[in-house]
């Protein structure tokens, strides 16, 4: 396959439509790694619980920080939790 007779302006438009492609299929997904911050608060039973940083609320149990495999970027603690 030569690639000889490609006019250059083909070249960049293939690489413009590759790159915006790829954006859309990456930024969408990327809503899934967001950390949601948690106020500090009071529970029902008086204790009180320190402000926090979370995973955001999915249906995935995979991409907890308290999943095995996976650790928390703020306090460097691994996942333990095993069950999926």
């Amino acid at each position: 396959m030569s690639f000889k007779n490609i006019n250059p302006s083909s070249k960049i438009k293939k690489l413009l439509s590759l790159a915006v492609f790829g954006a859309l299929i990456i930024v969408p997904n990327m809503k899934a790694y967001a950390d949601v911050y948690v106020k500090g608060h009071y529970r029902s039973n008086g204790t009180y619980v320190n402000p926090h940083y979370r995973t955001s609320p999915n249906n995935s149990t995979y991409d907890n920080w308290s999943s095995y495999g996976n650790s928390n970027p703020y306090t460097g603690q691994k996942g333990y939790n095993r069950s999926y």
